[in-house]
């Protein structure tokens, strides 16, 4: 195997008793699911078989009863290292202390065929590097978001199952594995260097273990499909290209939102974990385990700069088969499976990251109106019309009602691209993307020939353009702002330009990026928008730092831009992941992890640097 950049080096064997920092975890990914593993070897977050099942190992959220898998040396102060193998999602952990150095290898294993067929296998394979050292492995699952602590059976020599309700897990390894005290399994192994022990966590349904479980893969199955895996991540990382000083950076960020991908319909997830909150200790703590139609959008054109279009075709089949029917129908996030139903509750049980209560599964924002939607759908529809597709007759139909939606919508207060669970208002994107979807059905009209009502949708699209231009702009400051009638700045509106309202250069979004700037930076990074007085502060956004230094960089301002651009990427952990927002003063990671929108505004963000202008 290749070697890929290194990570710095950090302490490891810390107290159990403590949370990680969210930015001490990584990704691996099978593009069903997804796993978080700490930098001293532990899985605290898995859930299986799907992105929004229940957690099997759910530590993240509940430090002692959420259930782990770790594997780490038993000497004390070892020090740990880690990297993703080149072009892959494969982790390799590198644990030194005196004169030994072992490696820990971790996966889902990948094949041909697995979008229907996976193997919804995690692989951790223990190598010995130099000298000699001794680790122990603990496999403590809980089913269910810790609810339930499994049945634990031997089937043979060190193979285990462990189930409870509608889930379980093979364990099979080369060590000599003994049930613990708790409902877990735990082993010693010494490897010198060139050994190798392998540890198989295969998920299957409960109901497959009777009348006899599956035969277990011995030792050179799984070697085999180590390697298959990493054959598999770079033979898609290969198609993943953009010139330039941050091509490497972009097509990581390309491999983390493949990894976010429910392979069998297309859908990507926000972010693999819920509830991991934007104030630690507070109650801003949602579940970004769906697929949000607007995240889509967005994916769609940043993977398209890669050159990833099979995986920009995926999202727009899902979100049209999501979506179709009538407007009215229409949501902003669905499950990834195009479920409608992902009603919000709260799990009273767990204590929530670092006391964060409390944790919620589902998200009632799917419900709420925010009319950007209608934008992002026709703007889907237009992107894949200049590759060469147009809409079929039935496919017409629903974009025509939901051009209709916009024009009878666009004048109504909704909950805008932050999804405020407080008064509704009249926010200055979502008019815009009102407008974009008049736009873009008229020159799909045009273009493919279709009947429609043009007379009307261009007048409609001429009345929301005055109405921006004069409730949604601050004249007296030359600058558009969040909401009609208001003076107030929003991240947001650095996205009026990607979208085609208003041009980069257009001296209106050249003051409002500067206001913008200005109004809303903290240490060099940007707030969505200010805090209402008396509320609790939030960290900074790091998808708007990724926006205002493509707008910089779209303005022609290249030291501006490179050098917002290089704190943003400042605020990614060591392996290139992103959250969703980080505490300046702290410097610590907030939000779900690792956040999808980051992760593409920041592809935008390295092709607006390199001269890559996105598809017209």
């Amino acid at each position: 195997m290749s070697r890929g950049r290194a990570g710095r080096s950090t302490p490891a064997g810390r107290s159990a008793d403590r949370y990680r920092p969210i930015g001490d975890y990584a990704l691996i990914g099978d593009c069903h699911t997804a796993a978080l593993v700490s930098s001293d070897g532990s899985i605290d977050w898995c859930c299986l078989p799907r992105f929004d099942s229940g957690s099997c190992f759910g530590r993240l959220l509940d430090r002692e009863r959420g259930g782990h898998c770790s594997v780490a040396p038993t000497a004390r102060g070892y020090r740990s290292s880690r990297r993703y193998l080149d072009g892959t999602m494969v982790l390799e952990t590198t644990f030194r202390s005196g004169g030994g150095e072992a490696r820990l290898i971790d996966c889902f294993t990948m094949r041909k065929g697995g979008a229907e067929d996976p193997h919804r296998q995690i692989l951790r394979v223990v190598e010995g590097t130099r000298g000699e050292m001794e680790l122990e492995a603990v496999i403590r699952p809980r089913f269910d978001y810790a609810e339930v602590r499994p049945w634990i059976r031997k089937h043979g020599e060190r193979f285990f199952s462990a189930i409870g309700g509608n889930d379980g897990l093979l364990i099979v390894t080369d060590a000599d594995i003994q049930p613990g005290r708790d409902h877990d399994l735990q082993f010693r192994v010494s490897v010198r260097e060139g050994q190798r022990v392998r540890l198989s966590l295969h998920f299957v349904r409960p109901e497959r273990l009777d009348p006899a479980p599956p035969t277990p893969d011995g030792p050179e199955e799984l070697d085999g499909r180590l390697e298959e895996t990493i054959r598999w991540w770079r033979r898609w990382s290969s198609r993943a290209k953009l010139e330039g000083p941050y091509g490497a950076a972009a097509a990581r960020s390309a491999m983390v939102l493949k990894s976010l991908i429910h392979a069998p319909t297309g859908a990507m997830v926000a972010a693999p974990t819920t509830s991991l909150p934007e104030v630690i200790g507070g109650q801003a703590n949602w579940d970004y385990r769906f697929s949000w139609i607007r995240d889509s959008s967005f994916a769609v054109r940043s993977l398209a700069q890669l050159g990833c279009e099979a995986e920009a075709d995926g999202f727009r089949r899902f979100v049209e088969r999501s979506a179709a029917g009538h407007a009215e129908d229409l949501q902003i996030a669905y499950g990834v499976g195009g479920e409608r139903r992902i009603g919000e509750s709260e799990l009273d049980d767990l204590p929530g990251y670092r006391g964060s209560r409390p944790v919620r599964i589902g998200n009632a924002a799917a419900t709420q109106r925010q009319l950007d939607v209608y934008g992002h759908l026709l703007e889907l529809s237009w992107r894949w019309h200049e590759r060469g597709h147009s809409p079929d007759d039935d496919y017409w139909r629903f974009l025509v009602d939901l051009v209709e939606a916009a024009a009878r919508d666009w004048c109504r207060p909704d909950r805008g691209i932050w999804e405020t669970r407080g008064r509704p208002q009249h926010f200055v994107l979502s008019k815009a993307m009102c407008w974009v979807a008049l736009d873009r059905g008229i020159r799909l009209s045009r273009e493919c020939a279709r009947r429609a009502p043009m007379g009307r949708w261009t007048k409609t699209r001429d009345e929301i353009r005055r109405a921006l231009e004069s409730q949604g702009y601050d004249r007296r400051r030359g600058v558009f702002v969040r909401a009609f009638g208001g003076r107030a700045m929003d991240a947001s509106l650095l996205l009026l330009p990607t979208v085609g309202f208003v041009d980069y250069g257009d001296p209106r979004m050249v003051r409002t990026t500067d206001a913008v700037s200005d109004g809303l930076s903290r240490d060099g990074l940007l707030m969505r928008f200010r805090p209402p007085a008396g509320g609790p502060s939030e960290g900074v956004f790091l998808p708007a730092s990724f926006w205002l230094a493509e707008c910089l960089a779209r303005q022609g301002r290249w030291d501006e831009a490179r050098e917002v651009f290089d704190r943003a990427v400042s605020a990614g952990n060591d392996l290139g992941l992103f959250s969703e927002e980080l505490d300046p003063a702290a410097g610590e990671m907030l939000g779900n992890f690792p956040q999808g929108l980051t992760h593409l505004s920041h592809i935008a963000a390295a092709a607006a640097l390199s001269g890559s202008h996105p598809p017209e």
